[in-house]
């Protein structure tokens, strides 16, 4: 694969006519240490942010061994790609088949559940010929959990309330190994109080339920920088979940997890796409709703952006954007903001689309980047370099 420097010499020197993914391989691996070096426990990746083999394998080298799978298909790849690495499946709602097929051929020990059905469902799957139960299963119960400080809500289709969840723990715990709390706070969740919030719910469901738990599994939603999106380092949450973890009611050599997504991928890649056409303050793009920038059209998310013409003089204005394809919803509110006297034919670089931008893609009426070169420069936004983006006092965390 041919490195460029920067977006800009990609732009100069194949001027694209489709929309190209660049790849930061040293931006992963920077996360991945640094997730690996500072969380107080094991990080496991969230395949599906971004599920490439290129990607699984540099975070692996990197210090991530534990990788959260959704779906068969993850567990599969994932398997094939690092026939080491320890994978749990953390779909609270698979089919017997998968459940079946991940621990017998894919030695998949790790799952999750929120129904009494569903640990049913795991308990047979993992029986074998014989009608001997599997004895070496870690059962991990999701607890609902409010999404009130994240950006995208989590909070409705999965997770036991907390009502439900003492005798459904006291259940688990009869068929597995090791028992385990697990919870999802939302994705980009914007205060450390997100954590502190849920992991006070796990406790009482502990209290309740009166049960040894082995895992602590605090999930996702860790968050990387966008525009008007700039969270506190992650150290103040890895510092408030510490904290936190060690106050609760558990067993003495209790594990405790995470299931970081965005935040180990999201400064892996950016897209350069061409300005097909211009009208008003309207960009027509070649990338869209059903590509990369999914997220942009349906979530209204902002991602940073730069124009990688060298003339353009005007001051910045607010612009929105059209994709490629024939239809209406393919279209970006943003505001992206731009040279004024941006116009067709000049490239812009789309930053911080490593999670969710290369899962999320399609090729709806033929679209979608099919070409992906790495290049050397940082991203354009990084929680890694050690530069706090919002003071200490802005992460409204209870101190009891």
């Amino acid at each position: 694969m041919h490195n460029f420097p920067d977006a800009r010499a990609l732009a100069r020197t194949l001027s694209p006519d489709d929309a190209v993914i660049l790849n930061r391989p040293h931006a992963a691996a920077r996360a991945a240490k640094f997730f690996a070096q500072k969380f107080p426990g094991t990080a496991m990746y969230a395949v599906k942010a971004n599920p490439s083999p290129d990607l699984i394998r540099i975070l692996w080298d990197n210090g991530i061994t534990h990788y959260d799978v959704a779906s068969i298909g993850e567990v599969r790849m994932v398997r094939e790609t690092l026939p080491q690495a320890k994978l749990c499946f953390m779909h609270p709602v698979k089919t017997a088949g998968a459940i079946r097929e991940a621990y017998f051929q894919h030695g998949v020990k790790t799952f999750s559940l929120d129904t009494p059905e569903e640990l049913a469902k795991i308990v047979e799957a993992t029986t074998n010929e014989a009608g001997e139960a599997a004895t070496d299963l870690q059962l991990l119960v999701r607890l609902r959990v409010s999404s009130e400080h994240s950006e995208l809500s989590l909070a409705a289709k999965f997770g036991v309330d907390l009502a439900d969840a003492a005798p459904l723990l006291q259940a688990t715990r009869q068929h597995c190994d090791a028992l385990g709390i697990c919870f999802h706070v939302g994705s980009q969740a914007m205060t450390p109080f997100a954590y502190v919030q849920a992991l006070e719910r796990v406790r009482a469901a502990i209290a309740e339920a009166a049960v040894t738990v082995d895992i602590v599994d605090v999930g996702g939603g860790f968050p990387s920088s966008y525009p008007g999106m700039e969270p506190p380092p992650l150290e103040d949450y890895f510092a408030q979940i510490h904290r936190h973890f060690e106050m609760l009611p558990i067993s003495y050599s209790a594990e405790l997890w995470a299931e970081p997504g965005r935040a180990l991928c999201a400064e892996y890649s950016s897209i350069v796409v061409k300005v097909e056409k211009r009208r008003g303050d309207e960009l027509y793009i070649n990338d869209g709703a059903y590509g990369a920038l999914f997220d942009a059209a349906h979530v209204d998310w902002r991602f940073p952006v730069r124009a990688l013409e060298d003339d353009l003089s005007q001051p910045d204005a607010d612009f929105a954007f059209y994709g490629p394809t024939c239809d209406d919803a393919d279209y970006m509110k943003g505001p992206f903001v731009l040279p004024a006297d941006i116009q067709a034919g000049d490239y812009i670089e789309i930053g911080m689309l490593g999670a969710y931008g290369a899962a999320m893609q399609t090729r709806f009426n033929g679209f979608g980047a099919t070409r992906a070169f790495v290049v050397e420069d940082e991203p354009m936004a990084s929680l890694y370099r050690g530069d706090r983006v919002r003071p200490a006092s802005d992460n409204v965390v209870s101190l009891r």
